[in-house]
């Protein structure tokens, strides 16, 4: 399994937050293979831990995409219209999603919670 940078939290479903910054695990990742498609949640979109907020499509499949945290859409990684694939290259810096202005968080793991989780 990659590593699991320390300084994130992360959800039971793959996803993971910091800074208000949120993103899928490499290991959510490597699971989809191939990402040919993403559907980010609006700006300005309100969403909520745990509720589906966009699409991920691969060549295997289309998974929901999944708040980690309630919150404001207040950006989204534009990069990915052109460059979906980034998500698989470069999960934790470039391939990240959207960024929320982060207004409650439910219980979310550490790094090792994590770990032991997908490991």
């Amino acid at each position: 399994m990659p590593a699991i940078p320390p300084h994130l939290s992360y959800t039971r479903d793959h996803e993971w937050l910091h800074d208000g910054r949120v993103g899928i695990t490499a290991f959510a990742a490597d699971a989809l293979g191939d990402i040919v498609y993403v559907r980010l949640p609006d700006l300005g979109a309100t969403v909520t831990a745990g509720v589906p907020c966009g699409e991920i499509e691969s060549t295997k499949s289309v998974s929901e995409l999944l708040a980690p945290a309630d919150g404001t859409v207040v950006e989204v990684n534009a990069a990915l219209a052109e460059e979906p694939g980034l998500v698989n290259d470069d999960p934790y810096e470039r391939g990240w999603l959207f960024k929320l202005a982060v207004t409650g968080t439910p219980d979310l793991l550490d790094a090792a919670a994590y770990t032991a989780l997908a490991g």
